[in-house]
């Protein structure tokens, strides 16, 4: 357990999304990592479990739809054994005029060095109104 480098890989996986880099964002991760959406699938398309190659072409598809990409910051994270506790904030904007302004709290597991799990807390409403619904 070396929390630091915990650290140090959570906040590069926020830097390599801001840099448009999903295959470096994939690479701190382990083969067998998950990402978890919140929310009922019914209700917010997105919400659910996912597992590497899924998280990345969710990602994927979110920056095609991106004029700029996403600018992702970490404002605090806190490490305890091989858990890593962030929040951050993002904003980009959408090719259809809209803004993603998204403020996040995150809590990451890891294994050798890597993110094995990661689980996401966020405003499920606002990613609704922005991502899935037409513009006014």
């Amino acid at each position: 357990m070396n929390t630091d480098l915990n650290k140090r890989v959570a906040a590069e996986l926020f830097a390599r999304f801001t840099a448009s880099d999903i295959a470096g964002v994939l690479d701190t991760m382990t083969d067998d990592a998950t990402w978890l959406i919140p929310g009922k699938p019914g209700s917010s398309p997105a919400a659910g479990l996912y597992d590497k190659r899924r998280i990345g072409r969710l990602f994927e598809a979110m920056l095609g739809r991106l004029e700029g990409g996403l600018t992702m910051t970490v404002d605090s994270s806190i490490a305890e054994g091989d858990k890593v506790a962030l929040e951050a904030r993002s904003h980009g904007e959408l090719s259809n005029g809209k803004v993603y302004d998204q403020a996040y709290h995150f809590l990451m597991e890891f294994r050798d060095g890597k993110i094995c799990a990661v689980r996401e807390y966020l405003d499920t409403q606002h990613a609704h109104a922005v991502w899935f619904l037409p513009p006014p």
